[in-house]
């Protein structure tokens, strides 16, 4: 098996993924043993020739809303005004990323479709230099592979569907925002509040994050406050649940915008897993 790139688990500049490439895969006829994982790859990166089409590149702007998805605000609404339009800004850039797929079940993770990498082609490495002009980066794109940019994904979403800066205020790093929320966990008027993942079942419009590391979750919001401020952070927005599963959305994953689905609980928590170590979620209240 011929290897022509070393990607990261949540991007290029985090920590080396042995054994996907999306460029070139050479099957040897001598092979008798291949990883399931593998075998899975394999048809999935066959199959992108097939991939869904995607939409236009919007005009580069300089400011998130100019180039917010267009939401469909005619039907009734399952969810506040706001979190339906966060759900759906998040599905648009995952379209338009070309729908990459993540399936973590336990501590296994396969990636049954590939889509649209950062550094594909100058429309995608432009549309991140997006994210990255909503928290004042504007000199950085798709091509900046080694700089994680999923905190910039989150922020341009907020701005897209219309979230006020001083309810979730623009970060290159998660673990502002969420030190934020934590410090005002106690309001009872406030819109985004944050749990630990045994006390909480996610919703859509949440968000969900991981830590970058090894660590045990924290059973209480109490032991969250003296660990964010030395925690490297990724998050992702929910966008669907039915109770067994979790689909979410984010950006700089597996070096795209991908969908991850999440096997649940038997009793519907999200479980902690060394595939991605979840240990927190921030409850979205905006209506």
């Amino acid at each position: 098996m011929a290897i022509t790139r070393i990607r990261a688990t949540f991007g290029c500049g985090i920590s080396q993924l042995q054994g996907l490439s999306k460029d070139l895969f050479r099957y040897q006829a001598s092979t008798v043993t291949t990883k399931p994982l593998l075998i899975a790859l394999i048809f999935a990166m066959v199959g992108c020739s097939s991939a869904p089409k995607m939409p236009a590149q919007p005009r580069e702007q300089t400011k998130a809303q100019e180039t917010e998805p267009q939401v469909d605000s005619s039907g009734p609404l399952p969810l506040g005004f706001w979190q339906d339009r966060i759900v759906e800004a998040a599905k648009a850039e995952w379209v338009y990323f070309g729908q990459q797929i993540v399936v973590i079940d336990g501590d296994e993770e396969s990636i049954p479709h590939v889509g649209i990498w950062e550094d594909d082609d100058d429309s995608h490495s432009d549309r991140i230099n997006q994210y990255w002009r909503a928290v004042g980066k504007p000199r950085l794109s798709g091509y900046d592979c080694k700089q994680p940019w999923s905190a910039a994904f989150i922020s341009w979403i907020m701005q897209a569907a219309g979230v006020p800066n001083d309810l979730f205020p623009p970060s290159r790093a998660h673990r502002s925002y969420l030190n934020r929320f934590v410090a005002s966990a106690d309001d009872p008027y406030a819109a985004l509040i944050p749990r630990t993942i045994y006390q909480y079942k996610p919703k859509p419009g949440d968000l969900i994050c991981a830590i970058r590391g090894k660590i045990k979750p924290p059973e209480v919001l109490e032991e969250l406050q003296d660990l964010l401020y030395s925690w490297r952070m990724h998050c992702d927005i929910v966008v669907e649940t039915n109770g067994q599963t979790v689909h979410t959305i984010g950006g700089n994953v597996r070096n795209s915008v991908s969908k991850t689905i999440l096997t649940l609980s038997p009793d519907g928590y999200v479980q902690f897993t060394r595939a991605r170590p979840w240990v927190l979620i921030v409850e979205n209240r905006l209506e």
